[in-house]
């Protein structure tokens, strides 16, 4: 039994050896951790609000029925939240910022917004808070900018591209971008 230790220690303390460093960095390792950040600096005269950059809209299930007898679904509002807007350039030479166009862009489906899915014979139509309606790549008309924060209000909705329905699930992503003069 004697024999049988003294060829068991060595080893165990040669273990102990290597496993203690792992412990001790281990140990430096706790509390400490790291922070991703990211942003941009931008030559615009609002910033969009963050929580308006990227929205999911839920359209809710709508009957065939429905869109046969109205030619339409419901209306869904939804914003687009401009903050920190100013007028003045940072650059002398160039006038100030007075004006602002936005534009949506996406599956173009006869002057709507295209949807993919198993729903066939509906497309989406957007229009803005003056009854103006978007049409896919093409601008909006000229807004002014007002103040240091605007609410720009809009609408959508599921409308029939008069092709032939078929029900089922549907999904589209719809782009948007401001220009500003």
């Amino acid at each position: 039994m004697n024999r049988f230790t003294h060829t068991l220690v060595p080893p165990c303390i040669l273990m102990s050896l290597l496993i203690g460093p792992v412990t001790q960095a281990g140990e430096k390792a706790q509390g400490w951790g790291r922070v991703n950040m990211q942003g941009a600096i931008i030559d615009t005269a609002c910033a969009i609000a963050a929580g308006n950059r990227e929205q999911t809209i839920d359209m809710d299930m709508v009957p065939v029925g429905n869109i046969v007898r109205d030619g339409q679904g419901n209306t869904r509002p939804f914003i687009i939240e401009l903050i920190n807007c100013t007028l003045e350039r940072p650059k002398s030479d160039l006038p100030d910022w007075r004006q602002f166009q936005v534009t949506f862009d996406g599956d173009n489906e006869g002057g709507l917004f295209g949807v993919s899915g198993e729903a066939k014979g509906v497309a989406l139509k957007i229009t803005d808070g003056q009854g103006n309606v978007a049409i896919p790549g093409m601008p909006l008309p000229f807004n002014d900018i007002i103040s240091s924060s605007m609410l720009l209000n809009y609408s959508i909705k599921l409308v029939s591209n008069n092709k032939p329905l078929r029900a089922g699930s549907y999904f589209s992503a719809v782009r948007f971008k401001l220009d500003y003069y």
